[in-house]
């Protein structure tokens, strides 16, 4: 997975510095809390909301336990209906895959319907790097491109900028992209959106290529859908004569009849709506009607190496509605620049260790940028127990281990900076399984809890920094129940 952001620092570091940011710290509370206040109200109003997320979890957990079989039924169903499969195993492969079609067109320019996948393997820079300008068309995407920046949230990639920043590059960037911004232009909202569908426009009429994602994959009819609320990707998806959609293969379900379920849930826990406004399907290729070339390219992109870890697994039944960034209290304090990657939030903090691996420093300390509060889990429309995989993966990062890289069994080593946790544990261990030492330890800490400190030293520091520790009672519960019960009730 090559989504990594070059340069950038693990999680407490990056974290620390966003959090002094009162500016991103402001936009990002107010649009989580307006996002997840309206995603209440939108599912408080279906009654079986519960009986839809676990279908979800069902149709999902299925699928990816027999995804061999539905890979090939998608193949078969998509050529065919007039398509070309291709398969990548890994990002590289995949930009080349997309490179090599746009240039056989003789095209220079691209526009795209916004994409997780071709941003988890940077496409857009991949194309510059071979003379190809791709055009982000998604409003909060454009002004992610046009800033320079990063995306930072899985639904709204310009969640931390404000109307009056998004005027400013609107104002400085976009006559470099192509149409300018209009004279005098504020920071209104209807007039932002106009600038952009006036500086979008002339893209969609003169594009011959169009780039794509997918929610869902229908592996009976092969069909491609894509849901959205501007418009622009069914632009992109109908005006150009060549269409390339890359898409990971955990985005496949069965059966027509599967997406009644997740056209429900996932309009809900994204935007809040009953219905998006614009879902778009096609399958394969018509004379009469879009384009006239279809490509897929199916990604893989360590999505096999996580499909063989049980517990891990469940990541890969993500829809992303992103209803878990809305919700989580670090997300909303640290933003999502400080996950170094293009899938923030709990679900990155649990999916991007598993698509990348967790060698390098930043995917090491993912797993712990989460309290383990569990509101992640409980708005989740698939049931991903998303503090269950964050605390296996703690244990992989500090313990090593058995798991699966490049689709070979190996045993990882444990990340460095963990001794000091592992060696409290093991001695953790040894005293719940040696009870006599365990009470003479409780004793003395009793005795002796005048003289603690109040911070711990040492490595302790980065836990006692921002908190007081417990107080030790003044005597074991073991000897309080021996004192006040006579030892009666099997106190031991």
């Amino acid at each position: 997975m090559s989504g990594t952001f070059v340069g950038m620092p693990a999680f407490p570091r990056a974290a620390r510095e966003a959090v002094g940011n009162t500016t991103l710290r402001g936009n990002l509370r107010h649009a989580t809390h307006t996002i997840r206040d309206k995603r209440a109200r939108a599912v408080a109003e279906l009654d079986d909301w519960a009986a839809l997320r676990e279908a979800g979890k069902q149709i999902k957990d299925h699928t990816l336990r027999h995804l061999d079989r539905y890979l090939v039924q998608v193949e078969e169903a998509v050529t065919a209906a007039g398509g070309t499969v291709h398969w990548a195993a890994d990002a590289d492969e995949a930009n080349e895959i997309v490179a090599r079609l746009v240039q056989e067109t003789s095209e220079s320019e691209v526009v795209k319907v916004k994409s997780m996948a071709t941003q988890e393997i940077a496409l857009n820079e991949a194309l510059q790097a071979r003379g190809i300008h791709a055009y982000e068309t998604d409003l909060a995407e454009l002004i992610v491109q046009l800033g320079k920046d990063r995306p930072s949230h899985i639904l709204v990639p310009a969640i931390h900028r404000n109307r009056g920043e998004i005027r400013d590059i609107f104002r400085s960037e976009m006559g470099e992209w192509g149409r300018p911004a209009p004279e005098g232009l504020t920071d209104t909202p209807a007039e932002l959106a106009e600038a952009a569908r006036l500086h979008l426009r002339e893209k969609f009429l003169r594009a011959k290529v169009g780039i794509s994602g997918a929610n869902f994959v229908v592996a009976e009819t092969g069909t491609l859908v894509v849901v959205e609320s501007e418009g622009n990707g069914r632009m992109c998806l109908t005006l150009p004569e060549t269409l390339i959609s890359v898409v990971g293969i955990e985005k496949i379900v069965p059966r027509w009849q599967d997406l009644e379920v997740f056209l429900q849930t996932l309009p809900r826990s994204s935007t809040a709506e009953r219905m998006n406004p614009y879902t778009s399907m096609w399958t394969g290729t018509t004379d009469e009607d879009g384009p006239r070339t279809f490509h897929l390219v199916l990604l893989d992109n360590g999505r096999t190496d996580t499909l063989a870890d049980e517990v891990g697994r469940q990541a890969l039944r993500c829809i992303r509605c992103s209803a878990c960034l809305n919700v989580c209290p670090v997300y909303e304090r640290a933003g999502g620049h400080a996950y170094g990657s293009v899938y923030p939030g709990p679900i990155g903090a649990i999916l991007s260790p598993q698509l990348r691996g967790t060698a390098s420093e930043i995917d090491a300390s993912l797993p712990y940028a989460s309290s383990l509060c569990g509101a992640c889990y409980e708005v989740c429309p698939v049931a991903i127990d998303i503090p269950e995989v964050l605390v296996h993966l703690r244990e992989r990062v500090v313990q090593g281990g058995p798991a699966v890289r490049g689709g070979n069994r190996v045993v990882l080593k444990p990340a460095r900076g963990h001794a000091a946790e592992r060696a409290a544990m093991r001695a953790a261990q040894w005293a719940f399984t040696h009870p006599g030492a365990l009470r003479t330890g409780q004793r003395l800490a009793s005795r002796t809890r005048r003289l603690h400190p109040r911070t711990l030293p040492g490595p302790g520091r980065a836990w006692s920094g921002t908190r007081d520790l417990p107080a030790v009672p003044a005597e074991p519960f073991r000897d309080w129940w021996q004192r006040t019960h006579g030892g009666k009730g099997g106190a031991k």
